[in-house]
Protein backbone atom coordinates (compact mmCIF):
# COMPACT_ATOMS: atom_id res chain seq x y z
CA UNK A 1 0.00 0.00 0.00
CA UNK A 2 1.42 3.34 -1.00
CA UNK A 3 1.81 5.97 1.72
CA UNK A 4 -0.42 8.58 0.09
CA UNK A 5 -3.38 6.18 0.36
CA UNK A 6 -3.20 6.53 4.12
CA UNK A 7 -3.67 10.29 3.99
CA UNK A 8 -7.27 11.38 4.49
CA UNK A 9 -7.15 14.07 1.84
CA UNK A 10 -10.51 15.17 0.41
CA UNK A 11 -11.76 12.47 -1.94
CA UNK A 12 -14.82 10.38 -2.61
CA UNK A 13 -14.93 7.10 -0.75
CA UNK A 14 -15.12 3.91 -2.77
CA UNK A 15 -18.85 3.25 -3.46
CA UNK A 16 -18.49 -0.46 -2.70
CA UNK A 17 -17.41 0.45 0.86
CA UNK A 18 -20.60 2.46 1.41
CA UNK A 19 -22.76 -0.35 0.05
CA UNK A 20 -21.03 -2.97 2.20
CA UNK A 21 -21.63 -0.73 5.21
CA UNK A 22 -25.30 -0.32 4.31
CA UNK A 23 -25.76 -4.06 3.61
CA UNK A 24 -24.31 -4.85 7.02
CA UNK A 25 -26.76 -2.49 8.71
CA UNK A 26 -29.67 -3.84 6.65
CA UNK A 27 -28.71 -7.40 7.60
CA UNK A 28 -28.68 -6.36 11.26
CA UNK A 29 -32.12 -4.77 10.89
CA UNK A 30 -33.53 -7.89 9.23
CA UNK A 31 -32.77 -10.03 12.30
CA UNK A 32 -34.72 -8.09 14.92
CA UNK A 33 -38.22 -6.80 15.60
CA UNK A 34 -37.12 -4.94 18.71
CA UNK A 35 -37.89 -1.24 18.12
CA UNK A 36 -34.89 -0.07 20.16
CA UNK A 37 -32.12 -1.24 17.77
CA UNK A 38 -34.32 -0.48 14.75
CA UNK A 39 -34.73 3.16 15.77
CA UNK A 40 -31.01 3.39 16.50
CA UNK A 41 -30.22 1.99 13.02
CA UNK A 42 -32.41 4.66 11.41
CA UNK A 43 -30.72 7.33 13.53
CA UNK A 44 -27.25 6.04 12.56
CA UNK A 45 -28.05 6.19 8.85
CA UNK A 46 -29.34 9.75 9.22
CA UNK A 47 -26.28 10.80 11.23
CA UNK A 48 -23.76 9.34 8.77
CA UNK A 49 -25.56 10.77 5.74
CA UNK A 50 -25.71 14.21 7.37
CA UNK A 51 -21.99 14.10 8.12
CA UNK A 52 -20.64 12.68 4.86
CA UNK A 53 -22.99 13.47 2.01
CA UNK A 54 -21.90 15.90 -0.70
CA UNK A 55 -23.73 18.23 -3.04
CA UNK A 56 -24.08 15.66 -5.82
CA UNK A 57 -27.50 15.06 -7.43
CA UNK A 58 -27.91 11.73 -5.65
CA UNK A 59 -26.95 13.09 -2.21
CA UNK A 60 -30.49 14.33 -1.52
CA UNK A 61 -32.09 10.94 -2.15
CA UNK A 62 -31.96 9.92 1.53
CA UNK A 63 -34.82 12.27 2.37
CA UNK A 64 -36.92 10.62 -0.33
CA UNK A 65 -36.15 7.14 1.00
CA UNK A 66 -36.91 8.29 4.56
CA UNK A 67 -40.30 9.66 3.52
CA UNK A 68 -40.98 6.44 1.65
CA UNK A 69 -40.09 4.47 4.79
CA UNK A 70 -42.52 6.50 6.89
CA UNK A 71 -45.19 6.01 4.23
CA UNK A 72 -44.61 2.26 4.39
CA UNK A 73 -45.09 2.36 8.16
CA UNK A 74 -48.34 4.29 7.79
CA UNK A 75 -49.73 2.06 5.04
CA UNK A 76 -48.81 -1.08 6.98
CA UNK A 77 -50.63 0.17 10.07
CA UNK A 78 -53.73 1.16 8.09
CA UNK A 79 -53.97 -2.15 6.23
CA UNK A 80 -53.34 -4.12 9.40
CA UNK A 81 -56.14 -2.26 11.16
CA UNK A 82 -58.55 -2.73 8.25
CA UNK A 83 -57.94 -6.36 7.40
CA UNK A 84 -56.54 -7.91 10.59
CA UNK A 85 -59.00 -6.75 13.21
CA UNK A 86 -58.65 -8.39 16.61
CA UNK A 87 -56.66 -11.37 15.36
CA UNK A 88 -54.46 -11.14 18.41
CA UNK A 89 -54.77 -9.50 21.80
CA UNK A 90 -57.63 -8.42 24.02
CA UNK A 91 -56.89 -4.71 24.55
CA UNK A 92 -59.36 -3.06 22.18
CA UNK A 93 -58.39 0.46 21.12
CA UNK A 94 -61.34 1.23 18.83
CA UNK A 95 -63.84 -0.56 16.64
CA UNK A 96 -64.26 -0.01 12.91
CA UNK A 97 -67.39 -0.79 10.91
CA UNK A 98 -67.12 -4.43 9.89
CA UNK A 99 -67.93 -5.75 6.44
CA UNK A 100 -69.17 -9.34 6.71
CA UNK A 101 -67.28 -11.88 4.59
CA UNK A 102 -67.74 -15.65 4.23
CA UNK A 103 -65.95 -17.62 6.92
CA UNK A 104 -64.17 -19.82 4.39
CA UNK A 105 -62.17 -16.82 3.10
CA UNK A 106 -60.36 -16.38 6.40
CA UNK A 107 -60.45 -12.60 5.94
CA UNK A 108 -62.22 -9.79 7.69
CA UNK A 109 -62.57 -6.11 6.97
CA UNK A 110 -62.98 -3.80 9.92
CA UNK A 111 -63.94 -4.84 13.42
CA UNK A 112 -62.14 -4.31 16.70
CA UNK A 113 -58.55 -3.07 16.50
CA UNK A 114 -56.42 -4.19 19.42
CA UNK A 115 -53.28 -2.72 20.90
CA UNK A 116 -51.38 -5.95 20.30
CA UNK A 117 -52.21 -5.87 16.58
CA UNK A 118 -51.13 -2.24 16.21
CA UNK A 119 -47.84 -2.74 18.07
CA UNK A 120 -46.99 -5.95 16.22
CA UNK A 121 -47.59 -4.34 12.83
CA UNK A 122 -45.66 -1.25 13.92
CA UNK A 123 -42.56 -3.31 14.76
CA UNK A 124 -42.70 -5.16 11.43
CA UNK A 125 -43.15 -1.88 9.55
CA UNK A 126 -40.29 -0.33 11.51
CA UNK A 127 -38.03 -3.16 10.38
CA UNK A 128 -38.92 -2.43 6.74
CA UNK A 129 -38.37 1.29 7.34
CA UNK A 130 -34.89 0.65 8.74
CA UNK A 131 -33.95 -1.40 5.66
CA UNK A 132 -35.29 1.36 3.41
CA UNK A 133 -33.16 3.92 5.24
CA UNK A 134 -30.06 1.73 4.84
CA UNK A 135 -30.59 1.53 1.09
CA UNK A 136 -31.26 5.26 0.94
CA UNK A 137 -28.07 6.01 2.86
CA UNK A 138 -25.98 3.90 0.48
CA UNK A 139 -27.64 5.56 -2.50
CA UNK A 140 -26.94 9.03 -1.09
CA UNK A 141 -23.33 8.39 -0.05
CA UNK A 142 -22.02 6.18 -2.85
CA UNK A 143 -22.42 6.91 -6.54
CA UNK A 144 -24.53 4.14 -8.03
CA UNK A 145 -23.00 4.81 -11.44
CA UNK A 146 -19.53 4.08 -10.13
CA UNK A 147 -20.72 0.67 -8.99
CA UNK A 148 -21.11 -0.29 -12.62
CA UNK A 149 -17.32 -0.52 -12.89
CA UNK A 150 -17.20 -3.38 -10.41
CA UNK A 151 -20.08 -5.51 -11.67
CA UNK A 152 -18.79 -8.83 -13.10
CA UNK A 153 -18.71 -8.92 -16.86
CA UNK A 154 -21.26 -11.75 -17.02
CA UNK A 155 -23.75 -9.57 -15.12
CA UNK A 156 -22.98 -6.39 -17.01
CA UNK A 157 -26.45 -6.03 -18.57
CA UNK A 158 -28.21 -6.82 -15.29
CA UNK A 159 -25.89 -4.40 -13.50
CA UNK A 160 -26.80 -1.58 -15.85
CA UNK A 161 -30.50 -2.21 -15.27
CA UNK A 162 -29.98 -2.14 -11.49
CA UNK A 163 -27.88 1.03 -11.65
CA UNK A 164 -30.53 2.79 -13.74
CA UNK A 165 -33.17 1.76 -11.21
CA UNK A 166 -31.06 3.00 -8.29
CA UNK A 167 -30.37 6.37 -9.93
CA UNK A 168 -34.06 6.95 -10.72
CA UNK A 169 -34.92 8.11 -7.18
CA UNK A 170 -32.23 10.83 -6.84
CA UNK A 171 -32.83 12.05 -10.41
CA UNK A 172 -36.55 12.24 -9.73
CA UNK A 173 -35.89 14.23 -6.57
CA UNK A 174 -33.65 16.62 -8.51
CA UNK A 175 -36.28 17.12 -11.23
CA UNK A 176 -38.99 17.69 -8.62
CA UNK A 177 -36.92 20.35 -6.87
CA UNK A 178 -36.06 22.07 -10.15
CA UNK A 179 -39.67 22.12 -11.37
CA UNK A 180 -40.93 23.25 -7.97
CA UNK A 181 -38.49 26.16 -7.82
CA UNK A 182 -39.43 27.23 -11.33
CA UNK A 183 -43.14 27.12 -10.50
CA UNK A 184 -42.55 29.08 -7.30
CA UNK A 185 -40.78 31.83 -9.24
CA UNK A 186 -43.75 32.05 -11.58
CA UNK A 187 -46.17 32.43 -8.68
CA UNK A 188 -47.96 29.11 -9.05
CA UNK A 189 -50.87 27.84 -7.00
CA UNK A 190 -50.34 27.47 -3.27
CA UNK A 191 -52.26 24.27 -2.59
CA UNK A 192 -50.17 21.13 -2.46
CA UNK A 193 -52.55 18.96 -4.47
CA UNK A 194 -53.15 21.61 -7.13
CA UNK A 195 -49.44 22.30 -7.36
CA UNK A 196 -48.68 18.60 -7.68
CA UNK A 197 -51.07 18.34 -10.61
CA UNK A 198 -49.19 21.07 -12.42
CA UNK A 199 -45.74 19.70 -11.59
CA UNK A 200 -46.41 16.05 -12.46
CA UNK A 201 -46.37 16.57 -16.23
CA UNK A 202 -43.01 18.44 -16.37
CA UNK A 203 -41.46 15.78 -14.14
CA UNK A 204 -42.79 13.00 -16.39
CA UNK A 205 -41.55 14.80 -19.48
CA UNK A 206 -38.08 15.18 -17.95
CA UNK A 207 -37.98 11.48 -17.03
CA UNK A 208 -38.94 10.43 -20.58
CA UNK A 209 -36.41 12.77 -22.14
CA UNK A 210 -33.68 11.44 -19.86
CA UNK A 211 -34.63 7.85 -20.78
CA UNK A 212 -34.35 8.61 -24.51
CA UNK A 213 -30.97 10.28 -24.03
CA UNK A 214 -29.75 7.35 -21.95
CA UNK A 215 -30.85 4.84 -24.60
CA UNK A 216 -29.07 6.81 -27.34
CA UNK A 217 -25.89 7.07 -25.23
CA UNK A 218 -25.90 3.35 -24.48
CA UNK A 219 -26.41 2.46 -28.13
CA UNK A 220 -23.59 4.76 -29.27
CA UNK A 221 -21.21 3.12 -26.79
CA UNK A 222 -21.94 -0.38 -28.04
CA UNK A 223 -24.11 -1.61 -25.21
CA UNK A 224 -25.08 -5.26 -25.60
CA UNK A 225 -22.27 -6.17 -28.00
CA UNK A 226 -20.01 -9.03 -27.00
CA UNK A 227 -16.40 -9.82 -27.84
CA UNK A 228 -16.87 -13.58 -28.11
CA UNK A 229 -19.51 -15.14 -30.36
CA UNK A 230 -18.63 -18.81 -29.81
CA UNK A 231 -21.90 -20.62 -28.91
CA UNK A 232 -19.93 -23.19 -26.90
CA UNK A 233 -18.72 -20.48 -24.52
CA UNK A 234 -22.28 -19.29 -24.05
CA UNK A 235 -23.55 -22.79 -23.32
CA UNK A 236 -20.71 -23.37 -20.86
CA UNK A 237 -21.55 -20.15 -19.03
CA UNK A 238 -25.24 -21.03 -18.80
CA UNK A 239 -24.45 -24.54 -17.54
CA UNK A 240 -22.03 -23.33 -14.86
CA UNK A 241 -24.34 -20.59 -13.60
CA UNK A 242 -27.34 -22.95 -13.55
CA UNK A 243 -25.49 -25.68 -11.68
CA UNK A 244 -24.07 -23.09 -9.28
CA UNK A 245 -27.57 -21.75 -8.56
CA UNK A 246 -28.87 -25.25 -7.88
CA UNK A 247 -25.92 -25.91 -5.59
CA UNK A 248 -26.55 -22.68 -3.69
CA UNK A 249 -30.23 -23.53 -3.21
CA UNK A 250 -29.48 -27.05 -2.00
CA UNK A 251 -26.70 -25.83 0.28
CA UNK A 252 -28.87 -23.15 1.89
CA UNK A 253 -31.71 -25.64 2.31
CA UNK A 254 -29.34 -28.08 3.98
CA UNK A 255 -28.04 -25.42 6.36
CA UNK A 256 -31.50 -24.14 7.31
CA UNK A 257 -33.10 -27.59 7.59
CA UNK A 258 -31.54 -29.55 10.41
CA UNK A 259 -33.04 -32.86 9.23
CA UNK A 260 -31.37 -32.80 5.79
CA UNK A 261 -28.41 -35.02 4.96
CA UNK A 262 -24.93 -33.70 5.65
CA UNK A 263 -23.88 -33.39 2.00
CA UNK A 264 -26.71 -30.90 1.35
CA UNK A 265 -25.30 -28.38 3.78
CA UNK A 266 -21.95 -26.67 3.67
CA UNK A 267 -20.33 -28.97 1.05
CA UNK A 268 -23.06 -28.31 -1.50
CA UNK A 269 -22.96 -24.59 -0.70
CA UNK A 270 -19.21 -24.48 -1.37
CA UNK A 271 -19.65 -26.37 -4.65
CA UNK A 272 -22.43 -24.01 -5.72
CA UNK A 273 -20.36 -20.93 -4.96
CA UNK A 274 -17.37 -22.36 -6.86
CA UNK A 275 -19.48 -23.19 -9.93
CA UNK A 276 -21.14 -19.79 -9.82
CA UNK A 277 -17.79 -18.00 -9.70
CA UNK A 278 -16.50 -20.07 -12.62
CA UNK A 279 -19.62 -19.20 -14.59
CA UNK A 280 -19.18 -15.50 -13.93
CA UNK A 281 -15.54 -15.65 -14.97
CA UNK A 282 -16.39 -17.55 -18.16
CA UNK A 283 -19.23 -15.18 -18.96
CA UNK A 284 -17.08 -12.13 -18.30
CA UNK A 285 -14.89 -12.99 -21.26
CA UNK A 286 -17.80 -12.21 -23.56
CA UNK A 287 -17.79 -8.57 -22.47
CA UNK A 288 -14.67 -6.50 -23.06
CA UNK A 289 -14.27 -3.60 -20.65
CA UNK A 290 -11.50 -1.23 -19.65
CA UNK A 291 -11.14 0.84 -16.48
CA UNK A 292 -9.93 4.40 -16.40
CA UNK A 293 -8.60 5.79 -13.09
CA UNK A 294 -9.86 3.04 -10.76
CA UNK A 295 -11.04 4.21 -7.35
CA UNK A 296 -8.52 3.56 -4.55
CA UNK A 297 -9.30 1.08 -1.82
CA UNK A 298 -7.37 2.16 1.26
CA UNK A 299 -7.67 2.17 5.03
CA UNK A 300 -10.85 4.34 5.18
CA UNK A 301 -12.65 1.88 2.90
CA UNK A 302 -11.70 -1.04 5.15
CA UNK A 303 -12.89 0.86 8.23
CA UNK A 304 -16.21 1.93 6.73
CA UNK A 305 -17.06 -1.49 5.30
CA UNK A 306 -15.84 -3.21 8.48
CA UNK A 307 -18.07 -1.08 10.71
CA UNK A 308 -21.18 -2.27 8.87
CA UNK A 309 -20.01 -5.87 8.98
CA UNK A 310 -19.36 -5.55 12.73
CA UNK A 311 -22.96 -4.38 13.22
CA UNK A 312 -24.27 -7.46 11.41
CA UNK A 313 -21.94 -9.87 13.23
CA UNK A 314 -22.81 -8.54 16.68
CA UNK A 315 -26.53 -8.59 15.85
CA UNK A 316 -26.31 -12.24 14.76
CA UNK A 317 -24.25 -13.03 17.86
CA UNK A 318 -26.88 -11.41 20.08
CA UNK A 319 -29.58 -13.43 18.34
CA UNK A 320 -27.74 -16.70 19.00
CA UNK A 321 -27.01 -15.85 22.64
CA UNK A 322 -30.40 -14.45 23.68
CA UNK A 323 -33.11 -14.39 20.98
CA UNK A 324 -35.65 -12.97 23.41
CA UNK A 325 -33.86 -9.61 23.33
CA UNK A 326 -34.38 -9.22 19.58
CA UNK A 327 -37.67 -11.04 18.96
CA UNK A 328 -40.32 -9.98 21.45
CA UNK A 329 -42.57 -12.68 22.87
CA UNK A 330 -45.42 -10.19 23.28
CA UNK A 331 -45.88 -6.85 21.47
CA UNK A 332 -47.06 -5.17 24.67
CA UNK A 333 -43.98 -5.98 26.73
CA UNK A 334 -41.45 -3.23 27.35
CA UNK A 335 -38.76 -3.65 24.66
CA UNK A 336 -35.50 -4.80 26.26
CA UNK A 337 -32.16 -3.19 25.45
CA UNK A 338 -29.81 -5.61 23.63
CA UNK A 339 -26.46 -4.15 24.63
CA UNK A 340 -24.30 -6.27 22.31
CA UNK A 341 -26.44 -5.47 19.27
CA UNK A 342 -26.52 -1.77 20.15
CA UNK A 343 -22.73 -1.70 20.42
CA UNK A 344 -22.53 -3.02 16.86
CA UNK A 345 -25.01 -0.45 15.57
CA UNK A 346 -23.12 2.37 17.30
CA UNK A 347 -19.89 1.13 15.73
CA UNK A 348 -21.63 1.55 12.37
CA UNK A 349 -21.85 5.30 13.09
CA UNK A 350 -18.03 5.66 13.00
CA UNK A 351 -17.91 6.33 9.21
CA UNK A 352 -19.18 9.82 10.04
CA UNK A 353 -15.67 10.43 11.44
CA UNK A 354 -13.54 7.81 9.65
CA UNK A 355 -14.55 8.50 6.05
CA UNK A 356 -12.39 11.09 4.27
CA UNK A 357 -13.93 14.51 3.68
CA UNK A 358 -15.41 15.14 0.28
CA UNK A 359 -13.84 17.60 -2.18
CA UNK A 360 -15.08 21.15 -1.83
CA UNK A 361 -16.63 21.04 -5.28
CA UNK A 362 -18.75 18.00 -4.32
CA UNK A 363 -17.92 16.22 -7.57
CA UNK A 364 -17.26 12.50 -7.19
CA UNK A 365 -14.72 10.90 -9.42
Amino acid sequence: MRPHHLVTHPRALHPVAWWLWAIGLAAAASRTLNPVPLVVIIAVTWFVVSARRGDTPWASSYALFFKLAMFVVLIHLVFQALFAGNTQGLTVLFTLPELPLPDRTGLRIGGAVTLETVLGSLYVALQLAAIFCCVGAANALGSARQLLRYVPGALYEIGIACIIALTFAPQLATDARRVRDAARLRGGQKGRFRRFGRLAMPMLEGALERSVDLAAAMDSRGYGRTTVTDPRARRLTVALVTLGSVGLCLGLYGLLNGTATSWMGLPMLVVGVALGVLGLVAGGRRTGRTRYRPDPWAVPEFLVAGSGIVAAVLMFTQLSLDPGLLVLTSPTQVPPVPLLALVGVIVAALPAFLAPPLPSTGVSR
